[in-house]
């Protein structure tokens, strides 16, 4: 029987609707904000009933075979974000203060009763029973911290620029039942700027040169590259403007805060001379690119541009109470810019568009700099440091003046499939830092380069804002494990145990994220590493992987056919391939310098095998296709000529990333690297034959190896249109036996 609860079913008391399924400050879509924050104030601070449907909605998407068993309870009556789990054996009541809430009660009980896990990615709700069991007692939960942001400037690039609505819907549907309230909304932001630059002299063709492909669109609203990977059409900026709307109205319907792009000033090239009284301050260059101009926000056209933006984006995507903005990002030139009084100025131009909203500015590098923070209402700033877990002797409060700010990790660049991340570090500074006398830490930002990697560290990150206590991180992933693959086995405890005090218990001081692979590495017998920002050297001793992989072949074959227990052992096993690359190659060097021919061979051979094996590998599991990323490029092409555009942006961010100068200047060829079925054998694979290939030939001559043009080689690839396929093949099971019967116990 269904236990859908609907308003009619609601006390009467309870019926006085505000906008329905709201965040707290935002409007309906479309419609004007508040003339003033206290108007907002005041209707803000009245308990109010909301629409809990988008969250059954969401609810019977995650679960569509036990949601029958849940009643959501809207609870307008908590004054902070709260959920309450309640019930009986196939009755659950979840009660909470919005939609997500209710959602984020759901995923509290399917961890701490059911013994179930809905990760990014893999699940284990296929090990439920018919019957949902009954709740012990009653258990009520509060966001410990008001603040719980998601999603980096550079997810939607490396991530997946092209992903469809309901990729984006289960993404949301992830975010909430995990707790999160805060999303950032980048697709489709380039359109409000197409249209309201039209009125700034621009035509519409020079504008669509302009603004890049949706890959690296990432980093044109970041103010550091523009016109690469285009030119756009204005059918693919339509449709990513009405996706971005989709987006945020889905958000808005769980009680979720669409974080929206702000505008502080990015213009194209000759704006001050084709618009008298502005000053525009050139931003030089950033890793290869000329950077857009910086329109001075203190001179008077700047408004006027502010506002026909902030206007076209009301149109699109409807209004906020919070906007992601960072100036200078990355270096720039602030020219005879007076920061402080830029700042005030950018700040001032939001809120003539939306009063009192919130500027989120990403902590990074130098920034925010004091400058900037002396120049604004720092009560209406949100900080998301993303160096939270990467230094140490880090104080917050000192470094930005007790500015609010959110405890942040990037433990994942560009993308890279790589298992670790510092949660010890996670877990003791959201802890200490939360308790000091001054402290200004108001929330949580998850801000890996790209996510759906780790489903662990998104688990445990996001459980920081809902655990009253501090969290035992032995306890935490013994508990994970029972629930991963829907039920305790002393195989699966044992796994993640190895790689709970290896890959997850890596430590701060300069690295946030593990190393990456040197099969995706540019070939040279001296490779410490495929992306040039990224650790040099294992950062945990690869055994624990090894170890893990064993463990994870013997688990209960009853609990193997779940999605989250397949994607742990590839993934597992992927990473064990990995690690044992950083062991091939010294051995490879050696043969080599040793003028060793048969050796070289031999170990040569070897490493090939190694990539086969590691294609194929990868090849069974949907979260590892190339194929998928290539199609989803492609079928956003109105003819195969904007097929093929489009497909080079999405190949090109994964390998030379950019021009010559930013590729090899810039070091951003493999930044993006990842072990993906097709990216291995195409390019990596290829990669490395001729290198090797061309020093067996230097040993059989007793020459020098010849050149070879790393760029030109990888640039071939990013202009191939080759097909790869988009659905899994083989057996994960079969295949991640194979790499353990073949690779050393212990390394």
């Amino acid at each position: 029987m269904s236990r859908r609860v609907t308003l009619a079913a609601l006390p009467a008391a309870l019926l006085t609707l505000a906008v329905a399924g709201a965040a707290p400050g935002a409007t309906a879509r479309g419609t004007q904000p508040p003339a003033a924050a206290g108007a907002g104030h005041e209707v803000r601070d009245r308990p109010r009933v909301f629409d809990a449907s988008p969250a059954r909605a969401s609810l019977e998407r995650l679960l569509p075979k036990h949601a029958g068993q849940f009643t959501l309870v809207a609870d307008p009556a908590a004054t902070k974000d709260a959920f309450t789990v309640s019930g009986t054996a196939g009755a659950i009541t979840i009660r909470g203060s919005t939609g997500a809430t209710l959602l984020t009660g759901v995923g509290w009980y399917l961890q701490h009763v059911a013994g179930a896990d809905i990760g990014w990615p893999g699940d284990s709700i296929g090990m439920l029973p018919a019957e949902l069991p009954a709740v012990p007692a009653p258990v009520t939960r509060t966001a410990l911290v008001a603040h719980r942001y998601a999603l980096n400037d550079t997810d939607d690039g490396y991530t997946g620029p092209y992903r469809t609505f309901e990729e984006h819907q289960r993404q949301i549907d992830l975010l909430a039942l995990h707790g999160i309230n805060e999303v950032f909304v980048q697709v489709g932001a380039e359109y409000p700027y197409y249209r309201a630059l039209q009125r700034f002299g621009y035509t519409a063709e020079e504008l669509r040169e302009w603004i890049p492909g949706p890959g690296h669109q990432s980093w044109w609203l970041l103010q550091n590259l523009s016109g690469f990977g285009g030119p756009v059409t204005e059918q693919l900026m339509k449709a990513r403007a009405e996706l971005g709307g989709r987006i945020a109205e889905q958000l808005r319907g769980l009680g979720m805060t669409p974080v929206l792009p702000g505008y502080f000033g990015t213009v194209p090239p000759s704006f001050a001379d084709r618009n008298p009284g502005a000053v525009t301050v050139p931003q030089g260059d950033w890793a290869g690119f000329d950077r857009p101009d910086w329109l001075d926000p203190v001179s008077p056209v700047f408004a006027k541009l502010a506002a026909d933006y902030y206007a076209e984006q009301r149109a699109l995507f409807g209004d906020s109470t919070m906007y992601r903005m960072s100036p200078l990002h990355e270096g720039g030139h602030t020219g005879s810019v007076d920061v402080k009084e830029a700042a005030g100025a950018v700040q001032q131009a939001l809120w003539a568009a939306h009063p009192g909203a919130l500027w989120a500015v990403l902590g990074w590098q130098d920034d925010p700099t004091k400058e900037l923070l002396a120049g604004v209402d720092t009560s209406k700033l949100l900080i998301m440091d993303g160096l939270s877990d990467r230094y140490n002797r880090l104080d917050r409060e000192v470094r930005w003046g007790g500015a609010p700010y959110a405890m942040g990790s990037i433990y994942n660049f560009g993308g890279h499939t790589t298992v670790g991340a510092n949660t010890s570090v996670w877990i003791d500074r959201f802890g200490s830092w939360r308790a000091k006398a001054d402290s200004a830490l108001t929330g949580i930002a998850y801000l890996p380069e790209a996510t759906g990697t780790n489903p662990a560290a998104f688990d445990l990150f996001t459980d920081l804002a809902w655990e009253p206590g501090p969290i035992d991180q032995q306890r935490w992933f013994a508990d994970f494990a029972g629930r991963r693959y829907g039920r305790p086995d002393a195989e699966a405890a044992a796994a993640w145990e190895e790689l709970r005090t290896g890959p997850y218990s890596t430590s701060s001081g300069l690295w946030s994220e593990s190393q990456d692979s040197l099969f995706t590495a540019r070939p040279s017998l001296t490779a410490l590493g495929s992306a040039y920002w990224s650790p040099k050297a294992m950062r945990y001793p690869a055994g624990s992987v090894r170890r893990a992989l064993d463990h994870l072949l013997k688990v209960d074959p009853l609990l193997r056919g779940s999605s989250a227990y397949r994607f742990d052992l590839v993934d597992t096993a992927r990473q064990a391939l990995a690690n044992h690359s950083r062991v091939l190659l010294p051995r490879i060097k050696a043969a080599y310098e040793a003028r060793d021919l048969t050796l070289f061979r031999e170990l040569t051979t070897e490493w090939a095998n190694r990539e086969k094996q590691l294609d194929a590998l990868v090849g069974s599991d949907p979260n590892f296709l190339l194929g998928s990323w290539l199609s989803a490029a492609r079928s956003h092409g109105a003819d195969e000529a904007e097929k093929d555009r489009y497909e080079y942006d999405a190949r090109s961010i994964l390998s030379v990333w950019g021009r010559q100068s930013t590729s090899e200047g810039g070091f951003l060829h493999d930044y993006a690297n990842r072990e993906w079925a097709g990216l291995v054998s195409e390019l990596y694979a290829r990669r490395w034959a001729s290198y090797f290939a061309s020093l067996d030939e230097a040993l059989v001559l007793e020459a020098a190896p010849r050149a070879i043009d790393w760029h030109a080689f990888e640039e071939e690839w990013a202009r191939l249109t080759t097909r790869h396929p988009d659905r899994p093949s083989g057996d994960p099971y079969v295949l991640a036996a194979r790499v353990a019967a073949t690779l050393p116990k212990v390394e």
